[in-house]
């Protein structure tokens, strides 16, 4: 089976200086993908790039089996997407909010109500529907976004540091929400962060840093892989940063590896 998103050999280069250095790797259908990295590892340009915010400069990227520079359209299509800064206009309600993204999306009304009380039930947002954006907290307002970015159903689901600044048990009820999601097989997902704590046992991990794939593979794999008993250890090694906040997050017997 062909994976649902494919990146191969993507480089981009900002005048002389280059964000991404021959860039490879897949994301299967059903899929929890992370797309780990420090700050200015090239991780935004990855996402303008699949979202054709800039022109694709080298390599192919393909959605659902659609080359996003032959077919953009078509691949476009199959994209949901929740970006770092937020994009919801605050003086409408939560369900305004939904139902004007519906539109756009040509959805009929019947259409878009029906899916609007399944996301909003989905993501705990209900008992919200009629309140200002305005009024919402941090958390609310990502969840709201991820409700938007699945209206359409789309089949990959990217999101680009998504939890920036909010506390962590909002990080990590948002964080556990989208993993349900691909689980319950509602999208494909990848996720940018910089936070290793975001990681789960069982996700795909894409270790990005200064534009090139340093290492890539399933979460306890490259604990064994790379020898490393818990991934803050490998994330440092392999950035070359020196090891800073007791945060560990995933380590070995976490992830059912070896002792």
């Amino acid at each position: 089976m062909s994976p649902i998103l494919s990146i191969t050999g993507v480089s981009h280069h900002y005048g002389a200086k280059q964000a991404l250095n021959d860039v490879s790797f897949d994301v299967e259908k059903g899929s929890f993908a992370l797309l780990l990295g420090p700050n200015g590892a090239g991780k935004s340009t990855l996402y303008t790039l699949l979202t054709q915010l800039l022109p694709l400069q080298a390599g192919r990227i393909a959605i659902a089996g659609h080359d996003i520079s032959a077919a953009p359209r078509a691949a476009l299509a199959g994209l949901g997407i929740v970006f770092q800064a937020q994009t919801l206009d605050l003086d409408l309600s939560v369900e305004q909010n939904l139902r004007y993204f519906a539109r756009l999306r040509g959805m009929s009304g019947k259409d878009a109500s029906r899916r609007i009380d399944a996301q909003l039930e989905r993501l705990s947002l209900n008992d919200r529907r009629g309140d200002r954006v305005r009024a919402l907290n941090g958390g609310h307002r990502r969840r709201l976004e991820i409700a938007r970015a699945l209206l359409h159903q789309p089949q990959v689901l990217l999101l680009d540091e998504p939890t920036v600044g909010l506390d962590i048990p909002t990080r990590q009820r948002i964080v556990d929400d989208v993993h349900d999601l691909a689980s319950d097989g509602q999208a494909t997902v990848l996720w940018a962060t910089h936070l290793i704590d975001e990681a789960r046992a069982g996700d795909r991990i894409v270790l990005l840093h200064q534009g090139a794939v340093r290492t890539q593979g399933e979460a306890r794999a490259l604990l064994d892989e790379h020898d490393c008993d818990d991934l803050a250890t490998l994330f440092n090694q392999l950035t070359e940063r020196k090891p800073q906040a007791p945060l560990k997050g995933l380590t070995r017997q976490d992830a059912g590896g070896t002792a």
